[in-house]
C-alpha cells in the first residue's frame, strides 16, 4: 500500500504547475523512496508470484516468430517486472529538468514545430 501511495504522491508533485525549492527537495526524496519501494516490491513479488504473458501476447509472439522463420514454443513465457527500462531510469531526471525548464506545463514541442514550419514556409 505504501508503494501505491508514494507513486500517487510522486505523480502529484511531478505534475505541479509551480515549484519552490522545498517542493523540489521533497520530490527528490519521494523519488528516492519510490525507487527503493519499487525495487523491494519487485524482489518480493518475483519469488511469490509466477506471471506469464497474456494469451494475445503469446499469439502475437508466435506470429512474429513464424514470419521470421523462428521456432517458438506454444506455451506462454514467464514475465517479470523489468526495472531496467528508460521510464524507470528517467524518474531521477525530473527534478533537474524542472529546475532547468520549470514545470512540465511550461514547455511544449508544438511551439518549436510551429516555428520551424513557419521558417520553412518563408524560404
Amino acid at each position: 500500500m505504501k508503494l501505491l501511495y508514494r507513486a500517487a504522491e510522486w505523480h502529484a508533485f511531478a505534475k505541479m504547475r509551480m515549484h519552490t525549492e522545498s517542493t523540489l527537495i521533497h520530490l527528490e526524496g519521494i523519488t528516492k523512496e519510490l525507487g527503493k519501494l519499487t525495487r523491494n516490491f519487485e524482489q518480493a513479488t518475483r519469488s511469490r508470484y509466477m506471471t506469464f504473458e497474456l494469451r494475445r501476447e503469446a499469439e502475437a509472439r508466435q506470429r512474429r516468430d513464424k514470419n521470421r522463420q523462428q521456432k517458438s514454443g506454444s506455451s506462454k513465457r514467464a514475465k517479470l517486472l523489468n526495472l531496467f527500462t528508460y521510464k524507470w531510469h528517467a524518474l531521477a531526471d525530473y527534478v533537474p529538468t524542472i529546475r532547468l525548464f520549470g514545470g512540465s506545463d511550461g514547455f511544449s514541442t508544438q511551439i518549436v514545430r510551429a516555428s520551424i514550419m513557419i521558417g520553412i514556409a518563408r524560404y
